[in-house]
């Protein structure tokens, strides 16, 4: 694995761009149809809180999409975090042998 110099796109950010404002949404309004706390969709919005299994439910029975594609977009997000704030986490290097192991 390499390290990408672009921080992925949090899944909120692509919520507000992507969903929200084309379909004249409020914070609100997606609360509600989400069947969530406007705190917690909030938190959502502004990278304070990730995407949960639950939510990336909840957002894909809302937009027509998967809970893959949310959680996909997380799961991204995190991994980069963690590359950056890893001290020596590239200086692992692979067993001798471990290509050869089945998973």
């Amino acid at each position: 694995m390499h390290a990408t110099t672009r921080k992925p796109t949090h899944p909120g950010e692509i919520i507000k761009y992507d969903y929200m404002e084309p379909l004249g949404l409020t914070v609100t309004a997606l609360a509600a149809h989400l069947g969530v706390s406007r705190k917690h969709l909030s938190q959502v919005l502004h990278e304070k809180t990730n995407v949960s299994p639950v939510m990336a439910l909840r957002l894909s029975r809302a937009f027509n999409t998967t809970p893959d594609l949310w959680l996909n977009l997380q799961r991204k997000r995190d991994l980069w975090e963690a590359e950056q704030s890893t001290p020596g986490v590239f200086d692992v290097t692979p067993l001798p042998g471990a290509s050869e192991v089945s998973t």
